[in-house]
């Protein structure tokens, strides 16, 4: 089930589109920022991480103005993960949808949700800290539901 963000963004449950998902690993800076490694992604890369997304928690394709422009997950076990491509970074899409990614854990009764950030992904960071996210460790944040 499709979930709306606001009149831009759609949340779109994963299903297989590499055309245009494996384009986003394909940019050595935005698998830096996920991996933090300059390697690029690969079909059996990319199928083997939506693969493992997909039986363990809740991803979703970020639809944003008609446009498919990246995916948010929420692991079963209450970590976030988010992917938007370079051309659409700053736009604050990865804030509205973080934000609802913690509408869903609260529908999923979870107690808090935490991301894993490197410490040179100061964009990252500045995002998560703005939406009320604290710094538990080096590259641990979490955001407390109750």
């Amino acid at each position: 089930m499709n979930r709306i963000v606001d009149d831009q963004i759609t949340l779109i449950p994963y299903y297989r589109n590499d055309d245009i998902s494996l384009l986003w690993y394909q940019d050595s800076e935005v698998c830096k920022q996920v991996d933090n490694t300059d390697q690029i992604y690969n079909l059996t890369k990319l199928h083997k991480m939506y693969d493992y997304l997909t039986s363990h928690g809740s991803c979703y394709y970020i639809q944003y103005e008609g446009v498919l422009v990246g995916d948010v997950t929420l692991l079963d076990n209450s970590e976030l993960s988010i992917v938007i491509s370079k051309e659409y970074q700053n736009l604050h899409i990865g804030r509205r949808c973080v934000s609802e990614m913690i509408h869903l854990a609260k529908e999923q009764n979870k107690v808090k949700v935490s991301a894993q950030i490197y410490p040179f992904n100061t964009q990252s960071q500045r995002m998560f800290l703005a939406l009320g996210f604290q710094k538990v460790d080096e590259e641990r944040y979490e955001y407390k539901l109750i």
